[in-house]
């Protein structure tokens, strides 16, 4: 029996656009396909995605709240020390951003798109990064200043590692040790002076 009938075509269809997006891309992405896939009728995704563009969307909002929970629970498991809960949190930042590339690149692209705003109030993932380093000044491990600037040295970083794995520049066997090395290296130039 089709999962329509089971009463959660969404999730079924966000979990099939999530396989296919992983194994061919955003390009690759059809509604009608997705529907042959699951065993529905090509007009039964329709009734939760007006077009190929919500249901991108919603993989898009989908990706910010896993990446947000993902982050969540690393910081919580890490405990109250600083350094514990950088390390963590950068940690399952790049095990997303290297298992889930091509959502990582839907979230990013999606929301910069026109009329995104929603996406943009979804990306709370790195408001928790903004508020890890708020944590870092206040105990004084960080350099006091703006947030924002220090988290986007920190998520420049984050992200150069990501592309560099992704890219096949670096082995995925050595980002462990690398995302050590890259917390250690921030915690020492952020440091007052």
């Amino acid at each position: 029996m089709p999962a329509y009938h089971h009463g959660n075509l969404r999730s079924t269809l966000l979990a099939a656009a999530e396989r296919s997006l992983r194994q061919h891309g955003a390009g690759q992405l059809s509604l009608r396909e997705l529907a042959r896939e699951v065993g529905v009728s090509h007009a039964a995704p329709r009734r939760h995605f007006a077009d190929r563009q919500a249901l991108l969307d919603a993989l898009a909002e989908a990706g910010f709240a896993r990446l947000h929970a993902e982050l969540h629970a690393a910081l919580v498991a890490a405990g109250d020390d600083f350094a514990p809960r950088l390390h963590a949190m950068a940690a399952a930042y790049l095990r997303f951003a290297t298992e889930d590339a091509a959502l990582l690149e839907l979230m990013f692209a999606a929301k910069h798109r026109e009329g995104a705003g929603h996406l943009v109030a979804a990306a709370g993932p790195f408001g928790l990064m903004h508020d890890l380093i708020s944590q870092g000044q206040a105990q004084g491990v960080l350099a006091p200043g703006p947030p924002e600037l220090a988290g986007i040295v920190l998520f420049a970083t984050l992200q150069g590692i990501a592309t560099l794995v992704n890219g096949n520049m670096v082995a995925p066997q050595l980002l462990d040790g690398i995302t050590r090395t890259a917390v250690d290296q921030f915690l020492r130039g952020s440091r007052p002076r």
